[in-house]
């Protein structure tokens, strides 16, 4: 009899089990009638807990925060900063979700944005993550990237070589951001020969060209099956090779999103036609498959099984 395989895991946690738990105790308080009906703690209180606990882990803090602002009821942050007007937590969760909604709702709210994400610095002197929410803001507002890149150094000197800051910079740098492909490329090969061994930011060559691919499928309308070309490319092979030798065979920890970047580069090595090093890389991704990058073929999920089925050895 054939056994059932185990759904995918698709969502922004990750495999952030802490996170999960979270996100789920307070799921329920989205259909209650009062915030925090029926509870003896504040609503916010597991997200306090949580974030004291992630403590000076920056790479953590920023991919928790961030998730924690797109997925709770903005009524949690809103009541959490209200009670505690001085929690650097509470400051910092409260910017990230600010700094998301601000542009579409207008100048005052970018410059309240700002101010929350500059209140959240203030009270966080050593964190870079307030520093991350600003330059979020500034992103989505359409500012230039040489203003954008003071807010950027705030973060690296604070934390060096922290992932989401150079991920950040990168997507404004992009096409589709406030870039050019040249400056885009450029900053990621400079980044990625200067970071120390075992850094994840090996990787942002590879995510550079996935981002020149959806930017080029964007302008074209062909599909990533059609962009094959880009990954055949010799410098393409390099950046592969940059972000194995660099981290992927390195002994270093995992980091709060080293799914995301398991999924980049086994996207790539599909995509390079060179599957006796995905296969490994499937391995180590499980069942965690994100929708970045995958989303570029037209069946994603679809797509991501057949390698995985196929480098795992399973017979359909």
């Amino acid at each position: 009899m054939l056994r059932r395989r185990p759904s995918l895991l698709i969502r922004p946690e990750l495999d952030d089990a802490p996170l999960h738990r979270t996100l789920r105790e307070l799921r329920p308080t989205q259909q209650l009638h009062g915030l925090g009906a029926g509870r003896t703690s504040p609503a916010w209180d597991p997200v306090a807990e949580l974030l004291h606990a992630t403590g000076r882990d920056w790479d953590r803090r920023a991919h928790r925060v961030s998730v924690l602002a797109r997925r709770l009821p903005p009524a949690v942050s809103e009541r959490w900063a209200a009670d505690r007007p001085d929690d650097g937590d509470a400051l910092v969760l409260r910017a990230f979700v600010q700094s998301a909604r601000a542009a579409a709702e207008g100048p005052s709210a970018v410059r309240r944005a700002e101010q929350t994400c500059l209140r959240a610095a203030a009270a966080c002197p050593e964190d870079p993550t307030p520093w991350l929410a600003l330059l979020s803001l500034m992103h989505s507002s359409a500012v230039p990237v040489q203003d954008a890149v003071p807010v950027w150094t705030q973060a690296v000197n604070r934390a060096p070589w922290h992932r989401a800051a150079y991920h950040l910079l990168l997507r404004y740098l992009s096409p589709r951001g406030h870039g050019a492909v040249p400056d885009m490329m450029d900053f990621a090969w400079q980044v990625a020969f200067q970071a120390p061994h075992g850094s994840p930011v090996a990787l942002l060559p590879v995510v550079a060209r996935v981002e020149l691919v959806a930017h080029r499928q964007e302008r074209t309308g062909l599909d990533a099956l059609g962009a094959n070309g880009h990954w055949n490319e010799p410098r393409a092979a390099r950046e592969i090779d940059t972000a194995l030798s660099r981290w992927f065979h390195t002994a270093a920890a995992p980091h709060a999103e080293a799914v995301v970047d398991l999924n980049v580069l086994a996207f790539a090595l599909t995509r390079a036609h060179r599957p006796a090093e995905a296969g490994p890389v499937f391995q180590r991704i499980g069942r965690h498959m994100t929708r970045h990058p995958w989303d570029l073929l037209p069946e994603p999920e679809r797509t991501f099984r057949y390698w995985q089925d196929q480098l795992n050895g399973r017979r359909k």
